[in-house]
């Protein structure tokens, strides 16, 4: 009943829009064209939805930020920097999907200058990613040093502010929505030397803005990475320094697509996960800084 009184309301906002005498007849188009879809979406969301499966295909763009460091670089200095750092920077990733599961997993690539995998890095880059919104939890692999750990947790909570700015994505029409969250929840695998540093006094949390895209043209509510909860499945997110968007689509394949939940690891929580991390690469750092004394 909740989720047919949202469809309500945004189907009404969409009318209300419409009706306004100061809408320009492009952006009125656009506007009907949405109202068809959201409401062909309501009417066979209960019938259309159970043959939904398939894959998507994303690729992801990150900024690379030296801060004050590369204030003393000279450009051709941050552009070797940029090619050292492509495989981190751009990456491509694999969401395969069915009604109410999904499994998010970055494609390997060969680092161009040394000819092996980024061993540094995936210490610190996303594990496979396994999603079940029915059941609003979340498996994910990750390696360590060489420790495998699996952890369980809740899906992320991102309240979504719904606009109704609408693009074009491939074939696939979209819709705007936008979030807050709190930076650390978003990158809790992750690590930077900052977190070692003593906490602010005021408390300040760091928050991250999102702008999202989904189309109603399938109406799943997945997403690339921790990004889940709307009302179709997401082929564009912009947080932070980096961007994901969708660049191919596969649906209903004749080959029924695999979705198995990660199993192997020590058990552990997101928030668990991060204490471990930190206090490895404190003890990593203490060591480094006795044997230079």
């Amino acid at each position: 009943m909740q989720r047919i009184l949202k469809k309500n309301k945004l189907i009404y906002n969409y009318i209300y829009l419409f009706n306004k005498t100061t809408l320009n007849m492009k952006l009125q188009l656009t506007v009907l064209f949405a109202f068809v879809l959201i409401s062909f979406s309501f009417h066979n969301e209960n019938s259309a939805i159970q043959d939904f499966q398939g894959k998507a295909y994303y690729f992801s763009q990150s900024k690379m930020d030296l801060g004050n460091w590369g204030s003393r670089m000279s450009e051709a200095q941050k552009k070797q920097m940029k090619d050292r750092l492509k495989n981190r920077l751009e990456k491509t990733f694999v969401l395969s999907f069915n009604k109410e599961e999904s499994f998010f997993k970055e494609e390997e690539k060969v680092d161009a200058y040394s000819g092996a995998t980024d061993s540094w890095g995936s210490n610190f880059a996303r594990g496979p990613q396994y999603k079940n919104i029915k059941e609003n939890k979340l498996v994910q692999e990750q390696e360590f040093y060489g420790k495998k750990f699996l952890v369980k947790d809740q899906l992320q909570s991102i309240e979504w502010n719904m606009g109704t700015e609408s693009k074009l994505i491939g074939k696939y029409m979209c819709f705007k929505a936008t979030a807050s969250v709190p930076t650390s929840e978003l990158n809790w695998y992750n690590f930077s030397w900052q977190d070692l540093r003593d906490e602010p006094e005021d408390d300040t949390v760091k928050m991250t803005q999102i702008e999202a895209w989904y189309t109603l043209q399938i109406p799943l509510r997945h997403g690339p990475a921790e990004y889940w909860g709307l009302p179709g499945l997401i082929l564009e997110v912009s947080a932070g320094n980096t961007t994901i968007l969708c660049s191919q689509i596969v649906l209903n394949p004749k080959k029924k697509v695999d979705i198995k939940m990660p199993e192997k690891g020590k058990e552990i929580t997101k928030n668990d996960y991060q204490t471990t991390i930190k206090g490895k690469m404190m003890e990593m750092r203490n060591n480094r800084g006795r044997r230079r004394s």
